[in-house]
């Protein structure tokens, strides 16, 4: 069975070797035929600590690491803004 691959956005990057991401999805309200936006947050593992805020990411689907991650980052791009 193929691994699901999300792409979101970092927004929090405190834990050691984890990153927390909004993934948003956008769907077709099935009465009100408006485009409707969702979002949820996955908490995903960054061996490497080398994600910050503002990242976009993909993750990808893997066993549970922990109680509440099952994500790994797989590519990162870097979109924060120069300052």
């Amino acid at each position: 069975m193929p691994k699901r691959i999300l792409q979101g956005t970092v927004v929090s990057d405190k834990n050691d070797k984890t990153v927390v991401v909004l993934v948003e999805r956008r769907f077709a309200h099935p009465l009100l035929k408006k485009t409707v936006r969702r979002s949820k947050k996955y908490k995903a593992h960054d061996e490497s600590n080398q994600c910050k805020v503002g990242d976009i990411v993909s993750i990808e689907e893997s066993r549970p690491i922990s109680k509440d991650k099952s994500w790994i980052v797989v590519s990162s791009a870097t979109s924060r803004a120069a300052s």
